[in-house]
């Protein structure tokens, strides 16, 4: 069954190579023409854009039956659009002897991004444009992996540091005896003021109790530093 890449792989091809309708010459002096496509190209050769598509996907044909029967391992979508780019690019006989193809045919999958990264030079130069698209074809090579199931239990968080307010002072003080015996105690020690303001707004009196709690932390955190003081 013939293999075709992807629709991500033809819009990153069609992305680095550029679209030329008249023929010119690459960085290292190969005339070109459309997509990248560098057969039979003569100075002063155009085409319409329609042509450039249609000699794109012979071009692709050619690269894809390379990658088909030059790697042995299983290659997912992706992983098999990055390689036709790469192949696309640099040629077939530069790939059929890349240490590139000789690890992924090993089975080291993880060596690809850097391998990858080795085909940035053209005519002796390293191209700006040649290190961004092996980036570009390292994501496309890393896109939809799958996540090890051999996990890391993670480490509980650092504990929260606590202010040195009086407030924070009586909380650290309450120790066993809980939220709850707080505001039980707090609600105790207010319940003259609280008595005046059953006839007031509930909004109020919640305020009040809030108010009665902060009172009894702040009393016990002034008790604590006196004691601590004689």
């Amino acid at each position: 069954m013939i293999r075709h890449v992807n629709d991500d792989t033809i819009a990153l091809i069609k992305q680095w190579e550029g679209l030329r309708l008249q023929a010119y010459r690459d960085p290292v002096g190969i005339w070109t023409i459309g997509y990248g496509h560098t057969r039979d190209v003569q100075p002063g050769r155009t085409i319409t854009e329609a042509e450039a598509e249609r000699l794109l996907r012979a071009d692709l044909a050619e690269a894809e039956a390379v990658v088909a029967g030059s790697v042995t391992v299983p290659l997912s979508d992706h992983r098999f659009g990055a390689l036709v780019s790469l192949v696309y690019n640099i040629g077939a006989g530069a790939f059929a002897g890349s240490t590139l193809l000789r690890r992924l045919n090993a089975g080291d999958y993880d060596a690809v991004p850097g391998e990858l990264q080795r085909w940035v030079y053209a005519g002796g130069r390293k191209l700006t444009g040649l290190v961004n698209r092996r980036a570009a074809e390292s994501a496309l090579w890393v896109r939809g992996m799958h996540v090890s199931s051999a996990c890391i239990e993670a480490a509980p968080p650092p504990p929260v540091p606590v202010r040195t307010t009086d407030t924070g002072k009586a909380a650290q003080q309450v120790g066993g005896i809980g939220l709850i015996a707080v505001v039980t105690q707090a609600v105790v020690d207010a319940s003259p003021a609280l008595a005046a303001l059953k006839s007031i707004a509930p909004w109020l009196a919640a305020a009040a109790v809030i108010a009665a709690i902060a009172y009894v932390l702040v009393q016990r955190a002034r008790r604590a530093r006196a004691e601590g003081q004689g």
